[in-house]
């Protein structure tokens, strides 16, 4: 007597097709993933109001480049990573040197080269010396004797008799600072995404 045993459906083949799910699952969800941190990182960035150049930095990489693997990944990162990582962890900011820490204030302008104006490129911007003033109560300062213009910066005075001459605060002088944690980088919606993209019925 002979038996014959058929197994319908294929097995192999079944998880061969099962293996081939994970698969564009991993890889779509991985690639989902990779996508939506970028945004929101972006979104967050400008939400805090640090701008569109500062969120621009924010670049994103899926692996493999192309095909599809159980073994996918995807890679987000900053071309700017330590403007992005202090506004994400509010560190405590210290001179290098040990001093002061000078803030500029309203009447010190801008950087020409973007962001904060130092007293070095200040005086040489100006023609004019900062001068120290040290206070027992309260934070010391970095002030000009000049006048304020239009703007409300501080300038050298053109009167000959000292006209509108006036002691002006430049920077606020701190010993430290810690930066304000603007943003909140750690995210992580990747199990989600790999069953949302799993053909077949969801897992409850």
């Amino acid at each position: 007597m002979k038996l014959k045993l058929d197994i319908d459906p294929d097995i192999a083949a079944m998880m061969a097709a099962e293996v081939a799910a994970g698969e564009r699952a991993v890889t779509s969800a991985m690639r989902a993933a990779g996508t939506g941190l970028k945004s929101a990182w972006r979104l967050q960035i400008t939400g805090a109001g640090l701008g569109m150049r500062l969120a621009n930095s924010i670049r994103s990489q899926s692996f493999p480049r192309s095909g599809e693997s159980l073994d996918a990944a995807a890679l987000v990162w900053s071309k700017a990573p330590v403007i992005v990582g202090a506004h994400d962890t509010g560190p405590l900011i210290r001179s290098k040197n040990g001093f002061w820490l000078a803030i500029p204030l309203p009447a010190a302008g801008k950087s020409l080269r973007g962001g904060r104006i130092t007293p070095g490129e200040w005086e040489r911007r100006r023609g004019l010396r900062l001068r120290f003033v040290y206070r027992r109560r309260g934070l010391s300062l970095l002030v000009a004797e000049g006048r304020l213009n239009t703007k409300g910066r501080a300038v050298a005075s053109r009167s000959k008799t000292g006209r509108g001459l006036t002691t002006v605060p430049i920077f606020l002088l701190v010993p430290q600072v810690r930066l304000r944690k603007r943003l909140d980088l750690a995210r992580n919606a990747v199990p989600g995404l790999i069953v949302a993209n799993w053909p077949g019925e969801q897992v409850r």
